[in-house]
This record gives C-alpha cells, structure tokens and sequence, in this order.
C-alpha cells in the first residue's frame, strides 16, 4: 500500500497563546489524529535552528505517518475522523481543550500529503 506523510507548519497565535497551543496542539492534537485509522505514526518537531541561514515559514513541524490507497482517501478518512466526537476515548478532552481556549490555538502557514518517493538508510538505521 503506498505511504503518504502528511506535513503541517504552524505556531501559536501569538507568544501569549503559547500555553495554549502547546496543551492543545502538541500534548492533544498530535495524538488524536494519530489515533486515526490508516495512521502509521504523528510527530511534532519544534525549530531550533536554521540550515545553511535559509529562512523558515515556521517553527513547528507537524509530520502524520499514513498508509493509504491515495492521498485523496487518507483525507477523506482524516477529515471523517475529525468530525466524530466519539472517534476515541480522548476526543471529548481534546475537543474541551480547544473549548477552553476559544478554538484552535494556532495559525497554519502550510499543509499538504506528500508521497514517498524513495528512502534510503543511514548509518544509524
């Protein structure tokens, strides 16, 4: 079955939003939709500096792990997921989080499925 990673970019909404997007965001929605079905793993990665001084569109990298028949199907069964109130035991939490902070406590500044081309192991593999 072809792989497919889904990328995100974002950052909190402002630098008081901090709090608020590290509870929602990184200690919530990472699992969540890890938990959705076809999903092989969800990580989040925070900047901590540049590569060869190129400027970054955010410092914090969101990377879902899929395995599907297509992108479109893996969005299709992602987007269903998230709008279940019931699709875990930890969505009513998650969802009470974004509650208490007025919504989702972050901006995107990109997104998109990308589908593996090739890999290859490094020394540590």
């Amino acid at each position: 079955m072809p792989r497919y990673t889904l990328i995100g970019l974002c950052e909190p909404q402002s630098d008081e939003n901090q709090a608020a997007f590290d509870e929602w965001f990184i200690d919530q929605h990472i699992e969540d939709t890890a938990h959705c079905p076809h999903m092989i793993s969800g990580s989040v990665y925070e900047l901590k500096g540049p590569h060869l001084d190129i400027e970054n569109a955010s410092r914090y990298l969101s990377v879902y792990e899929v395995e599907a028949e297509s992108y479109e199907e893996a969005e299709r069964i992602l987007n269903e997921w998230q709008a279940d109130p019931n699709a875990w035991e930890g969505r009513a939490h998650h969802q009470a989080t974004g509650d208490k902070y007025g919504g989702i406590p972050m901006n995107i500044r990109g997104s998109g499925w990308f589908e593996l081309i090739k890999s290859y192991p490094g020394p540590k593999a």
